[in-house]
C-alpha cells in the first residue's frame, strides 16, 4: 500500500540562524546600553572592589595619577629645560588622557575572561560588559578631573574658546574606547596570547608618544626636528592625546590630528561590528 504525501505534510526548509548578521549585533550594542543600569552597577561595584578597606579609598586614583605626573613633570622638565609651569600641566593631562586609553586597551581585553562566571549565569547581551570597561574607565578619569583643577589653580593656561573642544574630544575617546573593547576583548578571549602582547606594546607605546616628552625636544635643527616629528606622527596615540590636550592647555590643534582620529574611529567600527557579527555568540563557549 502506497502513501500519498500531500504537499503540506512535508516539512518546511527551516530558516537559516541570523545569530551572525549585522543586525544582531546592533541589537546587543542597543540592548546592552539600555540595561544601563546593571553596567553603571557593576562599574561602581568594580572600583568599591579595588579599594575595598582602605582608608583613603578612590582618592589612591587621585594620588597614584598626582604625584606619577608630578615626579616626571620635574625630573624631565629639568632633563629637557622646560618651564616647569608650561611642562608639568603638559605632563599630568598626558598621564591623565593615556591612563584612560591604556585602561581602555588592557582592561577591556580581559573584560570576558575575568567574567567568566558573570557571563555564564547572567543572561546579558554581550555589550553589557564592554560597557561595564567604558564606564569604569570614565569614573577613574572623573576623579583625576581633580588633578587638572588643582594643576589650572596653580598654573593658570591661556584658555580660550577652543576649550570647548574637549567635548567632542572626549566623545572620541568614549566611541573608540567601545570598539577597542569589543575587539580585543572578544579576540582575547579566543587567544590568550592577545591580553600578554597588549600588555608589552602599551608598554613601548608609552614611550614613544609625546606624553613626559615634547615634539620640541626632538632635534636642535628645524630639518631634524621636522624628520624626527613624521616619525611621531605615525604613532595614532599622538593625534588622540593632541586633540583632548591642546585644548585644555590654549594650543591651537591641526585639523589633521582630528582626522587621524576620525579615521581611526571609523575603521576600529567597522572591525568592530564585524567581530561582533561573527564572533559575539561564541564568547560564552571560550570564556
Amino acid at each position: 500500500m502506497s502513501a500519498v504525501l500531500d504537499d503540506d505534510a512535508i516539512p518546511a526548509r527551516p530558516e537559516g540562524s541570523d545569530s551572525r548578521s549585522f543586525a544582531r549585533a546592533v541589537k546587543d550594542l542597543g540592548d546592552g546600553f539600555a540595561s544601563r543600569e546593571l553596567w553603571f552597577h557593576l562599574g561602581w561595584q568594580d572600583i568599591k572592589q579595588r579599594y575595598r578597606r582602605s582608608v583613603l579609598g578612590p582618592l589612591w586614583i587621585v594620588i597614584a595619577t598626582g604625584v606619577t605626573a608630578i615626579a616626571m613633570g620635574l625630573l624631565y622638565g629639568e632633563l629637557f629645560g622646560m618651564d616647569i609651569k608650561v611642562f608639568l600641566p603638559y605632563v599630568a593631562l598626558g598621564f591623565i588622557f593615556w591612563n584612560f586609553i591604556s585602561s581602555s586597551i588592557l582592561e577591556g581585553a580581559e573584560v570576558f575572561s575575568k567574567n567568566e562566571g558573570l557571563i555564564k549565569q547572567l543572561p546579558a547581551p554581550v555589550s553589557v560588559h564592554v560597557y561595564r570597561v567604558v564606564w569604569r574607565a570614565l569614573i577613574i578619569f572623573a576623579h583625576n578631573v581633580v588633578i587638572i583643577v588643582i594643576l589650572f589653580l596653580i598654573f593658570p593656561p591661556p584658555l580660550n574658546w577652543t576649550v570647548t573642544l574637549i567635548v567632542p574630544a572626549l566623545v572620541l575617546y568614549v566611541l573608540n574606547s567601545i570598539w577597542v573593547t569589543i575587539v580585543f576583548g572578544i579576540l582575547s578571549t579566543r587567544f590568550r596570547d592577545i591580553g600578554q602582547l597588549l600588555t608589552t606594546v602599551v608598554q613601548l607605546v608609552f614611550f614613544m608618544t609625546p606624553i613626559i616628552w615634547t615634539t620640541q625636544s626632538l632635534g636642535t635643527s628645524t630639518g631634524e626636528t621636522s624628520s624626527r616629528l613624521k616619525l611621531v606622527e605615525l604613532n595614532p596615540m599622538f593625534h588622540y592625546l593632541e586633540i583632548a590636550r591642546g585644548p585644555l592647555l590654549g594650543e591651537p590643534v591641526e585639523f589633521y590630528h582630528w582626522a587621524v582620529v576620525l579615521g581611526c574611529t571609523a575603521v576600529g567600527w567597522v572591525l568592530a561590528m564585524l567581530v561582533m557579527r561573527n564572533y559575539r555568540a561564541r564568547v560564552a563557549y571560550w570564556v
